[in-house]
């Protein structure tokens, strides 16, 4: 027995055999993000919307969904107070007329600082003194910006009345990371947007690649966007078509190009196509501070040797030709000011008396000669505006038809537009329509020869003379480049009548707060139309007003404009569901309202 009990308890101290443990759940199927492929065929030089040199309509579609506006534009065009910025905006005062705005408290960057008074006045700051900006006028009129209410609040003073205050203060820049980086205005924001105060974020711009990606801001304060990404992808015709009818391309927004048409005409099940005209009109500066061009007997001159109809027809088919200085054919109201002769059409005989009044005469080769020295003028288009180089090269053949020798330069847009001399580079047959880096670029933040029909006689093809290299292009004493007398270039539209006259063609004015304001681009300033700018610009609408500005701006010919561009908004029944996408207001474009876009159902 005893025996038995020893057995017995050295068997119950016998190690008994671990629990198992319980098996791992499966890992969760990675599931890919919901996103929408958008083709386009250019990404444009930055992403500043505030400046002419990166005005494309892929800023315009980022801008949109990144950056905060207190205004926006409704599906109609009619700003409208955007509550996820400013609870209210009102004026309060009329002597001096003052602006009170507040702020939404929640409203904030993706780097979460707040969206505040700071980012009023870095705008303000900056649109009143670079160079290259767009409608720039009406924060000109600002004498002061208060912050209030730890900078929640904010009260705007202007030197006059400006009844068209509500323009601005749209796409808000953060200043809290711009104000101290080196270039902020326009090296910063080249290759994306740093932080956003939008639904969307800039998560990576890609220009060897050709592709801009767009992440749900999950630091979003309001309605998340239903999509994790927006793809805008670079692609040719051809590949276009192709990846819409394979379903890889869900939308695309080209320039509206008869080959574009003809590329996605026959894919299966058909896809709708509209026509979204683009927020600019495109036109030939005309430099009018110096230089040949400094008479407006000699602008005339050269206004009456271009064919504009003849460039629009070969660079831009299907865009709106323009013929104003003011309202874009796509804007309501809109009506041709143009004279019926020069200089807004072909005319030989006028550009022959005019130079002649001037003291040009015909040389032996049939160019013009004064002095003893040639009309050469420089023809300026920006190195990665692909159509520019094209309208640059049709007018220079015109004028060297006409007798008028020209030089071309290709320099970077920034640089044209902001600069009163450019770096002599010629134009590269070779160049892609935006720059390449080797690598790709990632957004800071906390997450990641057509023929055309030039004016007067052609020469024969032996003896017709051709645009020279920029190599020979006049340099400007002691500048170190070239100075550029006519710049194939973006006016911005869609906004203020008055505000975008006055921005255009007005005479900057120097003040306290900015000694020596920049010039337009063309640097033209013609004094006894400043009153009637300022007319526009700070009284009510004036129809009369505007027609006589027009009929000045022709007669002095700052500019000639060509045409209005616009986007072909191409999509499949399938994106069309999910998407809804139209042409949009003129400003914000077919992008406005993506943060609801679903993904296709496939």
């Amino acid at each position: 027995m005893l025996l038995v009990a020893v057995l017995a308890a050295l068997a119950g101290c016998t190690a008994q055999p671990p629990p198992q443990p319980a098996p791992a759940p499966a890992p969760a199927p990675r599931t890919e993000p919901t996103r929408i492929v958008v083709g386009v065929d250019a990404l444009g030089a930055g992403f500043n919307p505030h400046l002419l040199a990166h005005q494309s309509p892929v800023t315009t579609a980022v801008a949109a969904l990144v950056l905060p506006s207190v205004f926006r534009p409704d599906a109609t065009g009619t700003l409208r107070l955007d509550r996820t910025i400013a609870t209210s905006a009102e004026v309060v005062s009329t002597a001096p007329f003052t602006v009170s705005y507040e702020l939404n408290v929640t409203a904030s960057w993706s780097s979460n600082a707040p969206i505040a008074a700071e980012d009023f006045v870095y705008l303000v700051e900056q649109m009143r003194s670079q160079p290259g900006v767009a409608d720039a006028a009406g924060y000109r009129l600002i004498t002061d910006v208060r912050s209030r209410a730890g900078g929640k609040a904010v009260d705007v003073v202007f030197s006059e009345p400006y009844p068209q205050w509500q323009q601005l203060f749209s796409q808000l820049l953060p200043a809290s990371i711009l104000k101290d980086a080196p270039g902020s205005w326009t090296g910063a924001l080249a290759n994306g947007l740093p932080v956003s105060g939008g639904p969307f974020r800039v998560a990576s711009v890609d220009r060897a690649r050709g592709e801009v990606v767009l992440a749900r801001n999950d630091l979003y304060w309001d309605t998340p966007a239903t999509l994790d990404q927006i793809l805008l992808r670079r692609l040719d015709p051809n590949t276009l078509a192709e990846g819409l009818r394979v379903g890889d391309v869900h939308v695309a927004l080209p320039a509206a190009d008869p080959a574009v048409r003809q590329a996605v005409a026959g894919i299966v099940p058909a896809v709708r196509t509209q026509n979204a005209p683009q927020p600019t009109v495109t036109e030939l500066g005309l430099r009018g501070d110096a230089g040949p061009l400094a008479d407006p007997r000699v602008r005339q001159a050269i206004g009456a040797m271009v064919d504009r109809e003849a460039v629009r027809a070969a660079v831009a088919p299907d865009a709106l030709p323009a013929d104003a200085f003011g309202l874009a054919p796509s804007q309501p109201g809109y009506a041709p000011s143009a004279p019926p002769g020069a200089p807004a059409r072909p005319d030989p005989a006028t550009a022959e008396q005019l130079l002649t009044s001037v003291g040009y005469t015909r040389s032996a080769d049939g160019g013009w000669v004064r002095n003893g020295q040639p009309l050469r003028l420089v023809i300026g288009a920006a190195a990665e505006r692909s159509d520019d180089l094209r309208v640059a090269e049709l007018v220079a053949a015109q004028l060297e038809a006409a007798g008028v020798r020209t030089s071309l330069v290709a320099p970077p847009a920034a640089e044209l537009f902001g600069q009163s001399s450019v770096t002599p580079t010629p134009p590269s047959t070779t160049a892609s329509p935006t720059p390449t880096p080797t690598a790709p670029a990632r957004a800071a933040g906390p997450e990641p020869t057509p023929s055309v029909n030039a004016p007067g006689p052609t020469p024969s093809p032996a003896s017709s003379p051709t645009p020279t290299s920029a190599s020979t292009a006049s340099p400007v004493p002691g500048a170190g480049g070239v100075r550029v007398d006519v710049l194939v270039q973006p006016r911005t539209v869609g906004g203020d009548l008055g505000t975008e006259l006055s921005s255009d063609f007005g005479c900057p004015r120097a003040t306290a707060a900015v000694a020596d304001p920049p010039p337009t681009p063309t640097g033209f300033c013609f004094p006894a139309l400043q009153p009637l700018l300022d007319s526009l610009l700070t009284g009510p609408a004036n129809p009369q007003l505007a027609a006589t500005v027009e009929r000045v701006l022709w007669a002095q010919v700052p500019a000639l404009p060509l045409f209005q561009p616009v986007t072909l908004v191409v999509s499949t029944p399938t994106s069309d569901a999910a998407t809804g996408i139209g042409p949009g207001p003129l400003r914000t474009g077919p992008a406005t309202g993506a943060q609801r876009w679903t993904a296709p159902v496939t």
